[in-house]
């Protein structure tokens, strides 16, 4: 089940490992994203700390991660200008950003549902 941070990131989480991505309203309000500065695997994280930086056509802006963890893979095809495009046309699929090996899995329980994440946006 996706979850969803109100900083609009999204995370799919198995019982140790979490993979991180922006969400369809992240991508659009960026516009066509230029460049990800990715994190260092084995970076260990925190919770609302800002992870990764992306430059779009419109603006730059951060992305915070939704739980803490260590890093344990950024997408490699980000590494390459023409992955990029991934992030663009399937943000929610291929274009997913890094995985994080969880420090704390209780976590999870502070994002949203779907639904919940969905009413937020509308709000918004």
């Amino acid at each position: 089940m996706r979850l969803y941070s109100k900083e609009h990131v999204w995370v799919l989480a198995t019982e140790t490992k979490a993979r991180v991505g922006i969400s369809e309203f992240a991508q659009k309000e960026l516009g066509d994203i230029a460049y990800i500065e990715l994190p260092a695997a084995g970076s260990r994280v925190a919770r609302g700390e800002a992870v990764c930086a992306v430059d779009s056509l419109k603006s730059s802006s951060e992305i915070f991660t939704p739980l803490s963890g260590i890093v344990a893979a950024t997408n490699p095809v980000l590494l390459k200008d023409e992955g990029l495009k991934l992030v663009n046309e399937d943000p929610l699929g291929e274009g997913w950003i890094l995985e994080l090996e969880m420090s704390d899995p209780s976590e999870l329980s502070l994002l949203l549902s779907e639904k919940e994440y969905g009413s937020y946006i509308e709000g918004n």
